[in-house]
């Protein structure tokens, strides 16, 4: 299951947060640390500071903290209210067996990140998660080929002529 960019930034900026202490943080030097628009960072402290998380202090000296102790939110309510803003609730009976399925399975997936606090986010690693490689299924992180060149070859970079 793959979050959206919204959810992941939201962890992320929560995260950085938990690792402030209580103090204030400037949603600028938030976005600027974590390489996400400042018009993105604010559009999701706006979120997160309406679903309870974080609360805001306007001005000069103003920034955002946590609402509560990060031991006290937990991953899977952040993922729901972020991944579930604008979708319109329907009635049980109107909906088709996929979506049921899929809300499941959604639900089975929410249900194991609220086992996790977004304190065990900030210390590192989930406690009992084996230690994983960077990358991923994405194959970002993979070691770039000598040269800097990642699978091109030079026929494949190299202006062809036209004619």
């Amino acid at each position: 299951m793959r979050l959206n960019k919204s959810t992941n930034h939201a962890v992320r900026i929560l995260i950085d947060c938990a690792k402030a202490d209580g103090k204030l943080i400037k949603v600028a030097a938030i976005a600027k640390r974590l390489d996400i628009t400042q018009q993105n960072a604010f559009k999701i402290v706006h979120l997160l500071s309406k679903a309870g998380f974080l609360t805001s202090v306007r001005g000069r000296h103003g920034g955002v903290r946590l609402a509560r102790s990060a031991g006290q939110i937990r991953i899977g309510d952040v993922v729901r209210s972020i991944e579930t803003l604008g979708q319109e609730e329907t009635e049980a009976g109107t909906r088709g067996s996929l979506h049921r399925i899929v809300d499941d399975a959604l639900d089975a997936f929410i249900s194991v990140l609220d086992q996790h606090t977004l304190e065990d986010m900030a210390a590192g690693a989930a406690p009992g998660a084996p230690a994983r490689e960077p990358g991923g299924r994405s194959g970002k992180g993979t070691p770039r080929t000598a040269g800097g060149r990642n699978r091109r070859g030079p026929q494949q970079s190299a202006a062809r002529p036209i004619g």
